[in-house]
């Protein structure tokens, strides 16, 4: 088996545990083997003969209007399918394919959110500066001495403060000829500031364009890759010549399911993406089956997934949360956010003792400036989920001026990452840095 799925006991006091997680009614089914007769095996087992193949789209991604009407949709590129069936049926396939040990896992489907909204965030850095502020001014805090804290990173007129934490301002690389998939709430394709960027555009939600009703997805897109020369104000996009592959997962109302993640990263692998984005997650702490074979295949084929590790902790209270699903996956990059102090934000969530539940790496996360949809244009917001893009963007500098990929890809990060004196349950191996 991938992955192990069990959740020792946790001790609640450092790790709440979260609310039963939403779910659709339909279910994940993870195949032993992705090279397998996937469809033949839910027909045999389950009787399913209704099935939508991600092959039939080539590399346009599965339309899940055209996928509404199927028993099953198979996402061939990971061996994976939602499946919309009786429970019988499921019970069937669990029974019939576990004696032939064709199937890994069958799971309900989960619902997953962006990271917080911008209003949640614009609060949460008003307090964060406060608690920022009275932390400076007592001294020693968070693992960190006083006396070898650096001088705080902000915004210039030139660059913002996570490109010049990250290095990236320094880097001769600019991601050219990498590609990288952002799965978010999509892209606002009129921004002035990605005219002529020639992005490959797709959505997974049902009844919902490409186009970003919501911001997150633009603001995303905007840190990982956003122009070297913007419309106007400071530079924000790391890596500002990769080609971008804006993924629709997630609604307008910024909600999604595993069926248009699981679609998105699919799209994303079968397109040659290096790095594949999602600031996004549930409040799950055991490790969701699905995201578990989707991270290794995913590896194996040479896409490295970054995921934001969450927002449930509020260390100012001694609640230090945990990683959620899909960052919990053992094959899925996890990313905690920092402040301009490089210490650890006090939203970011801590690692979980299992594996594949430990924070990765860390990126900047705190009152973030990048793209949003016009007419705004631009917009300021915190979370892991903007940490996560700029991991992302650092990552496809390193796949440009290394030529690795997957698992190569995944162990430069971490080796190259800045160590930090704080916790390696907070930050894992540290700050991203973009290579010199």
């Amino acid at each position: 088996m991938i992955g192990d799925s069990q959740t020792p006991s946790l001790r609640t006091a450092d790790y709440p545990l979260p609310d039963q997680p939403k779910t659709t009614g339909r279910f994940i089914v993870v195949f032993a083997d992705r090279s397998d007769d996937c469809a033949g095996i839910l027909a045999e087992a389950a009787g399913l003969t209704r099935v939508t193949d991600s092959r039939d789209f080539g590399t346009r991604g599965v339309d899940p209007d055209t996928a509404s009407g199927a028993e099953a949709t198979l996402f061939a590129n990971l061996g994976i399918a939602v499946v919309d069936a009786a429970p019988d049926q499921i019970g069937a396939l669990q029974v019939s394919s576990a004696d032939k040990h064709r199937v890994l896992s069958v799971s309900p489907e989960l619902i997953h959110d962006v990271l917080g909204s911008a209003d949640d965030y614009v609060a949460g850095y008003r307090d964060g500066v406060a608690d920022l502020a009275g932390r400076l001014a007592a001294g020693p805090h968070t693992g960190r001495d006083a006396a070898s804290t650096p001088a705080d990173f902000a915004d210039n007129n030139n660059f913002t403060w996570g490109l010049q934490a990250t290095r990236a301002v320094s880097s001769p690389y600019s991601g050219q000829g990498v590609r990288v998939a952002v799965l978010d709430t999509g892209v606002d394709g009129s921004h002035p500031d990605f005219a002529g960027r020639g992005i490959t555009k797709a959505s997974f939600v049902a009844g919902e364009p490409p186009q970003d009703g919501h911001g997150h997805g633009t603001h995303c897109i905007g840190i990982a890759c956003g122009p070297k020369v913007p419309g106007t104000g400071p530079r924000y996009g790391v890596a500002h010549e990769a080609e971008i592959f804006a993924g629709k997962v997630l609604s307008n109302a910024g909600s999604g399911t595993d069926a248009g993640i699981l679609a998105g990263i699919d799209w994303a692998v079968g397109n040659g993406c290096a790095v594949i984005s999602l600031s996004l997650g549930a409040d799950v702490a055991q490790i969701h089956p699905p995201y578990t074979a989707a991270g290794s295949r995913a590896l194996e084929q040479g896409s490295l997934i970054v995921a934001a590790a969450g927002n449930n902790a509020d260390r100012r209270k001694g609640e230090f949360g945990f990683v959620g699903s899909p960052a919990n996956s053992p094959f899925i990059m996890a990313v905690a956010a920092l402040d301009q102090a490089l210490d650890i934000a006090f939203f970011s969530a801590r690692s979980l003792p299992l594996r594949g539940g430990q924070v990765d790496c860390a990126g900047p996360g705190v009152h973030v400036y990048s793209s949003w949809p016009m007419p705004k244009r631009y917009n300021t917001i915190s979370g892991t989920s903007m940490a996560t893009p700029h991991a992302a963007g650092v990552a496809a500098l390193w796949a440009q001026a290394t030529g690795r990929r997957g698992l190569e890809l995944w162990a430069t990060l971490v080796q190259e990452a800045e160590r930090l004196p704080l916790l390696s349950v907070d930050v894992g191996a540290g700050m991203v840095l973009a290579p010199q």
